[in-house]
C-alpha cells in the first residue's frame, strides 16, 4: 500500500483557499494505478444498476454513472478509499488536523455522456461546516473533451446557494449565476492518471460531455473535518444523504458513524 505524505506546498494550499480548487498530479503514483484501476472499475461493473440506453435517461442520468461507497465491497478499494495520502492532503487543504470520510463515489461518464450540470457538492450534504472537500481522480489520461470539471473559481465563498440540485434547472440558474458575477472559469485541458482536483463543496462546478468514444472513468472521495455535526435536514437530499451516509444521527449530533472513519 502506498502512504507516503504528498509534498504539498504552503503556495499550493494557498491557490486553494483562495479559489476552492485546485489540480495535483501523481496524487497516486502511476505504479499504484494498475490494481485500484482494476478493483475500481471491476466493482463498478458489479455494483452498477444502470440499465437504460443514454438516450432514455434525465440529463443527471446522462451525466454520469454513479456508484457509492465501494470501500464496502472491495479491500483493495478500501485500502485506496481510506488512504492516509489522500486523507492527508484534504486536511492540510481545509487546515485541519484530521478529516472523516463522508463517502466514496465512482463517477464514469460513458462515450457519449452528457454534461454534468453546475451545481454545489454540499447541497446535498447534512454537514454544519465549511470544512469540506471532494477528491475528483482520473484513472485514466484524459482530455477536456471527454469532461474534466469546470470550476468557478472563488465560488465557494458564496457557500450555500439554495435548494438547487444537479438538473437542467441548476445548469441554468447557476450558468446564469456564473455569467452575471463574472468568476474566472477554469478547466484542466488534460490529466493524467492519478492526478487529481480537490474542490470545496461550495465551490461551483459542471463539466461539457464525453465527446471522445472511450470512458472518463473517475472516483471521487468526500472528506470534511472531524467534529463537524449535523447540520439541519433543510432539503430532501440532505435528508436522503442523512439516512445513508450518517445514519441514527439528528441535527447536532456529531458527523461520526461507522461509515465515517477518522482518516489523515
Amino acid at each position: 500500500m502506498f502512504d507516503s505524505p504528498y509534498a504539498l506546498t504552503d503556495k499550493q494550499i494557498e491557490q486553494y483557499q483562495r479559489d476552492g480548487h485546485i489540480l495535483l498530479d501523481a496524487v497516486l503514483p502511476a505504479e499504484y494505478i494498475p490494481p485500484y484501476q482494476d478493483a475500481i472499475v471491476r466493482t463498478v461493473a458489479a455494483r452498477n444498476k444502470e440499465t437504460r440506453a443514454l438516450k432514455d435517461r434525465d440529463t443527471y442520468g446522462r451525466a454520469f454513472l454513479q456508484t457509492t461507497n465501494l470501500w464496502e465491497y472491495n479491500d483493495v478499494v478500501k485500502e485506496y478509499v481510506l488512504a492516509g495520502r489522500f486523507a492527508g492532503i484534504a486536511a492540510r487543504l481545509l487546515g485541519v488536523e484530521r478529516v472523516r470520510l463522508y463517502h466514496d463515489q465512482a463517477l464514469f461518464k460513458e462515450a457519449g455522456g452528457g454534461i454534468t450540470p453546475w451545481h454545489q457538492d454540499q447541497h446535498y450534504w447534512p454537514l454544519a461546516t465549511d470544512k469540506t472537500v471532494t477528491m475528483w481522480m482520473t484513472l485514466a489520461d484524459i482530455n477536456a473533451d471527454m469532461g474534466t470539471l469546470r470550476f468557478a473559481s472563488g465560488s465557494h465563498v458564496e457557500g450555500y446557494l439554495g435548494d438547487i440540485p444537479i438538473s437542467d434547472e441548476s445548469e441554468a440558474q447557476l450558468r446564469e449565476f456564473v455569467e452575471r458575477r463574472g468568476f474566472r472559469l477554469t478547466q484542466a485541458d488534460v490529466m493524467q492518471a492519478g492526478a487529481a482536483t480537490f474542490h470545496s463543496g461550495w465551490t461551483l462546478h459542471s463539466a461539457p460531455p464525453n465527446f471522445s468514444d472511450r470512458m472518463r472513468p473517475a472516483m471521487t472521495v468526500i472528506y470534511y473535518a472531524d467534529g463537524t455535526r449535523v447540520s439541519e435536514l433543510d432539503n430532501k437530499n440532505r435528508v436522503n444523504d442523512r439516512d445513508h451516509w450518517l445514519p441514527g444521527t439528528e441535527p447536532g449530533d456529531l458527523a461520526a458513524t461507522p461509515l465515517n472513519p477518522v482518516l489523515g
